[in-house]
Parts: C-alpha cells; sequence; structure tokens
C-alpha cells in the first residue's frame, strides 16, 4: 500500500504524530512518502527517505509573537515581516497565495507519488486534492468547530474548511473520548455536524502509561516559532528566578545545544528527546503554552501545569485542563507569580487529579488504532 503523508507547519505538534504513525506502518510493509513545509519537513527528511518539501502556510509572527490583526489582513494582501532568524526584512505572501502554491506542491507530488490513500495531519489542502483526484483520505486532527476564543467572523472560514472535511474518508481525532477529551473546545459539537459518523476519538498517539518521577524542579519547556518562544520566555523567566524552586527551561531552539545556569534557573537552547522525557518526569509541575502533545506529556507523567497560552488552539486545551482540576491558565507574570503560588498550596489536589486523568488515557492506544482505521480504509 502507497501512503502519501501531509501535515501543517504551525508547530511541531502535527509532525510529532506523523512520525511515529509513519514508522509504524513502513515496518508494516506500507510504501510511504512525506510531504510537509518549515521545520516539519527538516524534522521529516531526517526520517524517511521519501520526504518532499512544500509551500508552508503560516501566521503573521514577529519578535513578539504572532500578531492576530495583522494575521487577519494576511490573509488577502502580503505584508513586510522581519525575519529574526536571518536579521532582515521580507515579505510574507498571503495566505490565500501560500495555499495556491501548497496546492500545486501537493498536487504535483500526488501525481508522481500515486499513493493508495492520503493521509493529512491539520492540512486541509491535502483533502481538497485527494477529494478531486477521488482517493481516499484519512484526516488527523484536534481542531474542527473550535467554540473558545477563536474570533466570530472566522465562522466564514469554518464553513470553508467544512466543505473538505467532510468529504474525507475518515476523521481522527487524536484525544481521549469525551468528557475527557483535551481538546474539548476545539472540537466543539460534533453532533451539530453533517460529518459527525466519520469522527472517532482513538486516544493520544504517545503511550500514556503511568511513569512516575520525582519533585526535583518546575519544568518550562517552550516551543513554537520563534516569536512565540521568545514571548513565552520574557513572562515565565523573571518569575522563576525569584522562586526558590530550581527551575529547568527547554528554549525549543531545534539543532542547538548550549546551556547556561543563572540563580536557580537552568537554561538549555535544546533537550533531546530522552533528556526532555527525563525533565518531564522528575517535575513538580510544568509551565508550557498548552499545546496538544505536550499535555499528553504532562498526563503522562501526572505532571500538574500551568498553561501560558499564545494563541486560540492552545487557550482552548487549557481551559479544559483547568476545568479538569489539572492546570492553572494565566496570562502575564502577575498571574504566573499567583498561579505558582497557588500551584504549591494544592498540589496535592492537583496531582490527585492528574492520576485520574492519566488513569482516563491509558486505556486508549491511538497510535494502533489508526493503523487500523487506515488499513480497514
Amino acid at each position: 500500500m502507497r501512503l502519501l503523508f501531509t501535515c501543517s507547519e504551525l508547530g511541531l505538534g502535527h509532525v510529532s504524530r506523523i512520525i511515529p504513525l509513519g514508522k509504524q506502518l513502513e515496518q508494516d510493509g506500507c510504501e510511504t512518502f512525506f510531504l510537509s513545509g518549515g521545520k516539519a519537513y527538516e524534522l521529516l527528511k531526517k526520517e524517511f527517505q521519501h520526504s518532499y518539501k512544500c509551500t508552508p502556510i503560516a501566521w503573521y509572527e514577529n519578535a513578539s509573537g504572532i500578531v492576530v490583526p495583522a494575521s487577519m489582513l494576511n490573509i488577502i494582501f502580503p505584508l513586510s515581516v522581519f525575519n529574526t532568524e536571518k536579521h532582515h526584512f521580507e515579505i510574507k505572501r498571503s495566505v490565500i497565495m501560500e495555499v495556491v502554491l501548497r496546492s500545486y506542491d501537493l498536487r504535483e507530488k500526488l501525481c508522481t507519488t500515486a499513493p493508495d490513500m492520503v493521509i493529512a495531519d491539520g492540512d486541509i489542502a491535502a483533502l481538497r486534492i485527494a477529494t478531486n483526484h477521488k482517493i481516499p483520505s484519512l484526516y488527523i486532527t484536534n481542531l474542527l468547530r473550535p467554540n473558545y476564543g477563536f474570533m466570530h467572523f472566522l465562522d466564514f472560514g469554518k464553513a470553508i474548511a467544512d466543505r473538505y472535511v467532510e468529504k474525507t474518508t475518515k476523521i481522527v481525532v487524536p484525544d481521549n473520548p469525551p468528557p475527557y477529551t483535551i481538546s474539548d473546545y476545539n472540537i466543539g459539537n460534533i453532533q451539530a455536524l453533517a460529518f459527525k459518523d466519520k469522527i472517532e476519538y482513538v486516544g493520544a498517539f504517545m503511550d500514556t502509561t503511568h511513569v512516575p518521577g520525582s519533585d526535583e524542579h518546575v519544568f518550562a519547556p517552550i516551543s513554537g516559532p520563534i516569536g512565540t518562544r521568545s514571548k513565552i520566555l520574557q513572562t515565565i523567566f523573571p518569575v522563576l528566578t525569584k522562586t526558590r524552586c530550581k527551575a529547568i527551561i527547554s528554549l525549543g531552539i531545534f539543532g542547538k545545544k548550549t546551556s547556561v545556569k543563572v540563580g536557580n534557573c537552568e537554561i538549555h537552547s535544546w533537550l533531546s528527546t530522552d533528556e526532555r522525557q527525563e525533565a518531564m518526569k522528575n517535575a513538580r509541575y510544568v509551565i508550557f503554552s498548552g499545546g496538544h502533545i505536550t499535555c499528553f506529556e504532562t498526563i503522562k507523567y501526572a505532571k500538574p501545569s500551568i498553561c501560558i497560552p499564545t494563541q486560540p488552539e492552545q487557550d482552548g486545551n487549557a481551559a479544559k485542563m483547568q476545568d479538569l482540576g489539572c492546570s492553572i491558565k494565566v496570562k502575564n507574570q502577575k498571574e504566573l507569580a499567583k498561579a505558582i503560588q497557588k500551584m504549591e498550596q494544592n498540589l496535592p489536589v492537583y496531582k490527585k487529579n492528574m492520576l485520574n486523568l492519566n488513569n482516563v488515557s491509558s486505556k486508549f492506544n491511538g497510535l494502533d488504532r489508526t493503523v487500523e482505521i487506515i488499513k480497514t480504509v
């Protein structure tokens, strides 16, 4: 069976699901091809022989993070932006143009690889191309009809997305079934969707069997584009340096490996997978942005958390984790300082709630179930 995988590059959560899924299907004898852009492509080409680069689709972002008003304007118009990694100004194409160019990339690769199925993680454009070529498709997503933090004028965009999503063969949500769905507010009310029968909650793509650890430090893994990482660091660092507890901060700078100690804080440019797991396992609690994959990392090690969302999807995840009594959602340094104090005072309660959530999550194996679905389709 020939499979074409595509994934969004808006954060590395999408590619982190595609990689283990692709490897497992390769072991089962499938022929695989991968398509993405940005950092996601860089990760894919290190793991798979047949990895191809395509036009990335991105928010408008500067050194302060994602700029929502500019991102809305950038949907139609190209805008000037300062590239903080290359240190020069450049023109960011409109999102419409990015979608058009990506569609051409997808169509070309679809013709050359001739897959039996398209597997898209967060890449709606791929679903449209697969439908037009009458090829079965599987959509992996933790975002369908968000009802938390998204602006109402984006409802038109949601309706357009629904047109392509509803034509896919199967929709996989890599999350717990309700009422313990971490992406609950981002999935929305699926009972109102015409394609609700295609949706299946399969569980996380990682093994969430509980791994006990110690409470040696506070762990703050920072991820996302450079502007977002900078914004989170500016919020976390001044507060953590004033606490007595040892803190480990990972800056999420892929490919670099430097470390420095400032007061009680150990700051690492990048942590390997093993180092990150060790830091998570022995954390007292975790401070992060609310990304879906990291939410399940905290569940695996049953670690309470404080979330500092930088975009609506993370805001929805953080709100659900808070409603489950497992996390505290904050916006700024002042709220973070209060949250740390609250977390320290009520740590046993938050730990108990995390263990309960782990007990539910560990009953599902999203990776194995998704492989079964793909073979069935």
